[in-house]
């Protein structure tokens, strides 16, 4: 009989609430009769629903832990809840009567079978005709021309508002009117430049909270704000006037490509060779932020490469506008064995993303083989992070693993800080980042039994403008038995 675990269960549900039910079901016996097929790849129930008929469901596993999910019930969630708790039927190991495989399913299957063999044939004559990719090109090029067109005027309006910004001076923010810095970003949505209006609305919280309350950190951040805006105008400009004299206007390798409207295609990255074959992933930390410009909730989930040590991110957008529609992602325990991993352009910590995973339960090796990936000499990680943060379009932070000897409070010239040292003897502050949950003083609450000594820690590394030192919100810390995780 299958297996399958309820961290592959929980990945699939769309919503908490959904899991909840599930479980419910399964264990209030909501199942009148269960059936699998002999090969183990079909499994299908008989669940008593709300409606005078029982619900007819079904998982498909032909494509491995994968399973196809599909409910007679009119629930518009995907997988529903009847469907997830046939999953924890699996999971329990309840008795599966054997049968035959649904004639229909079979015919699903073909139709699937069928469609995945013609788009194999589409990309495979698309790949070896080179006229056929040459007359694709001329078709769109016209219309990319005229979309960089428009994204350069924009450019040039943006210019326009950071060289006012600079000429009048930032200080005299608190009396500039934000109506019609307002009217310029709606404006500067017709031209197709995400990034530079989402910094732009940056600017514009930062006015306004400045106007209210007179906090020299917003005038601060506006400073930084203003700074990135200016280097991502120029860079911009610069990227879009060599696509137009090249004729390519295509994506490429670059950061710039989404921040001016792009959106990247798996397929389009794996071809420029951001990609990487059988990954074995670990997930170190999570998050849940809140982005007021982009008015969206962003899930972020720290992952490490056992193989390389290479920190990555997913993270998964949900606009306040379609929250009931997009799922929020959650923790994860689970060790991922992952076929095809897909990296976005970037610096230190790329964005990652995949479309299949194995779980597998973690074991010490896994642990000890993380531990020995992490930075144990302080100085190079400082360097190394220094070099990141120069990048005026890189984030303000790098996630990293750093192996630490010990770790306690010492005298300093702002009084008690705590500090973790290397096996040299250099130290790292460790710090909440302002506006960050915090998450130092759960270190205090780790239990005697595990020692905070010889462990890596991982954390995101800052630059702390009121002491001018580098310093590292922790976010948890590797043992050679398990990850202890200090916000999620």
């Amino acid at each position: 009989m299958r297996k399958i675990s309820q961290q592959e269960i929980m990945a699939m549900a769309p919503a908490v609430s959904t899991v909840s039910n599930a479980r419910k079901i399964s264990a209030g016996g909501g199942f009148v009769r269960r059936m699998r097929s002999e090969d183990d790849t079909f499994y299908m129930g008989e669940c008593k629903g709300s409606g005078k008929s029982n619900y007819m469901v079904s998982a498909d596993f032909i494509e491995g832990n994968q399973p196809i999910i599909r409910c007679s019930c009119p629930s518009r969630q995907f997988p529903c809840k009847h469907g997830l708790a046939l999953l924890f039927e699996i999971e329990a190991g309840k008795e599966f009567d054997k049968g035959e495989i649904p004639r229909e399913i079979l015919d699903k299957r073909a139709r699937k079978e069928a469609r995945e063999a013609k788009k194999k044939e589409k990309k495979q004559a698309a790949g070896t005709d080179g006229e056929i990719k040459k007359q694709g090109k001329s078709l769109v090029s016209a219309a990319k021309k005229k979309k960089i067109q428009r994204q350069l005027e924009g450019l040039s309006m943006v210019s326009r508002i950071t060289a006012e910004l600079t000429e009048n001076g930032l200080a005299s923010m608190g009396s500039l009117s934000l109506k019609t810095y307002r009217d310029l970003t709606k404006q500067l949505g017709d031209y197709y430049l995400p990034g530079p209006l989402i910094q732009l609305n940056r600017l514009i919280l930062e006015m306004e909270a400045y106007q209210k309350d007179g906090e020299q950190s917003h005038y601060l951040q506006a400073v930084g704000i203003l700074v990135r805006l200016r280097a991502l105008e120029k860079k911009s400009s610069v990227y879009l006037q060599g696509l137009l004299e090249s004729g390519r206007g295509e994506g490429e390798d670059t950061i710039l490509y989404e921040e001016l409207g792009g959106i990247w295609k798996l397929d389009q990255l794996n071809q420029l060779g951001l990609k990487k074959e059988n990954a074995a992933l670990l997930q170190l930390a999570f998050q849940v932020s809140y982005d007021p410009a982009r008015k969206e909730y962003i899930d972020t989930g720290y992952w490490a490469d056992l193989d390389t040590g290479e920190i990555s991110l997913a993270l998964n957008y949900r606009p306040i506008k379609a929250l009931k529609y997009v799922k929020q992602e959650d923790s994860c325990f689970s060790l991922l064995r992952i076929p095809v991993l897909t990296y976005y352009p970037g610096g230190i910590n790329r964005r990652i993303r995949w479309e299949k995973a194995v779980l597998e339960e973690p074991d010490r090796n896994c642990f000890c083989q993380l531990k020995e990936k992490g930075w144990k000499d302080f100085t190079k990680l400082a360097k190394e992070v220094k070099n990141q943060l120069k990048n005026t379009l890189s984030p303000d932070f790098c996630a990293v693993l750093a192996n630490f000897s010990r770790m306690g409070f010492i005298e300093g010239d702002r009084g008690r800080i705590l500090v973790m040292e290397d096996n040299q003897g250099n130290r790292m502050e460790l710090k909440d980042r302002e506006g960050q949950e915090p998450s130092c003083q759960a270190l205090s609450m780790i239990p005697a039994r595990y020692s905070l000594e010889n462990q890596a820690m991982f954390g995101l590394v800052y630059y702390h403008r009121q002491s001018r030192r580098l310093c590292m919100q922790p976010l948890s810390v590797v043992t050679d038995q398990e990850i202890l995780r200090l916000l999620y």
